[in-house]
């Protein structure tokens, strides 16, 4: 048995593959080798790009994590590393581009970076992108949110779908776009990956319209092959054409 068929058990409706040059690029992945889970080497970030490639995409902006107790990554060594990554695209000739910026950990400790403009963006909006604990929701998140646009960064909720305290309170949800936030949906959310929770609100805010930007939250070959499970399901191709996704605007 498959990983895709242990993952996804349940036969679904399926249509003709989207083609995901629409959406041209991709906002959050783990390809800088050995800086944090993702791919662990130079030979493993090139397998993977070439697997971008294949799907469609012409752009990556892979986030690193930042995290004070695990991946105590800098600007400096994420952009040293995306040197080393656009060197190799050269070398090996690929047909895409890399950018690099980070998934940051809202801890006690971002808000010293933040107080710093110690802080990697992608896009000319600033974009930022943040994640939460997966097991409560941070104190203080609401003034660190307005701190956030107050320095002139737009912040992206990373993979939002995923919190479990917020599964059976969508006013929070819906705080966080009212307070300015962008929401970002990882795609293996919708093909039942994480869970089936996770999916039921993955679908309930594809069918809302409340999702800015799409991620494959890349760390490894698996979770590529959830997008080529995904562009056969109906709804992420309803996703992908939603007039609001920016992903195609970077």
């Amino acid at each position: 048995m498959g990983l895709l068929s242990r993952i996804f058990p349940k036969k679904e409706l399926t249509i003709e593959p989207i083609d995901l040059s629409f959406l041209r690029n991709d906002i959050h992945s783990h390809l800088i080798p050995g800086i944090d889970d993702g791919s662990p080497e130079m030979e493993t970030t090139i397998m993977l790009l070439k697997k971008f490639i294949d799907l469609g995409y012409k752009k990556v902006i892979t986030t690193p994590h930042i995290m004070s107790d695990y991946y105590k990554n800098t600007p400096e060594i994420i952009l040293s590393g995306l040197d080393k990554v656009k060197a190799e695209i050269i070398k090996n000739n690929l047909s895409i581009e890399i950018e690099a910026a980070a998934e940051y950990n809202l801890e006690p400790e971002f808000e010293d970076l933040l107080e710093k403009n110690n802080l990697l963006t992608f896009g000319s909006e600033k974009y930022l992108l943040f994640e939460l604990s997966f097991f409560d929701e941070p104190p203080r998140l609401n003034e660190i949110i307005w701190k956030m646009r107050e320095k002139g960064v737009s912040p992206v909720l990373a993979h939002v779908e995923r919190y479990v305290y917020w599964h059976r309170d969508y006013d929070k949800i819906e705080e966080m776009i009212n307070r300015g936030v962008k929401l970002q949906l990882n795609i293996g959310s919708i093909t039942g990956a994480y869970g089936p929770e996770v999916k039921k609100v993955a679908d309930r805010l594809i069918n809302d319209k409340v999702i800015d930007f799409i991620g494959s939250d890349c760390h490894h070959e698996q979770h590529l092959e959830m997008i080529s499970h995904a562009s056969r399901l109906p709804i992420f191709h309803s996703l992908v054409q939603q007039d609001q996704i920016l992903n195609k605007s970077l």
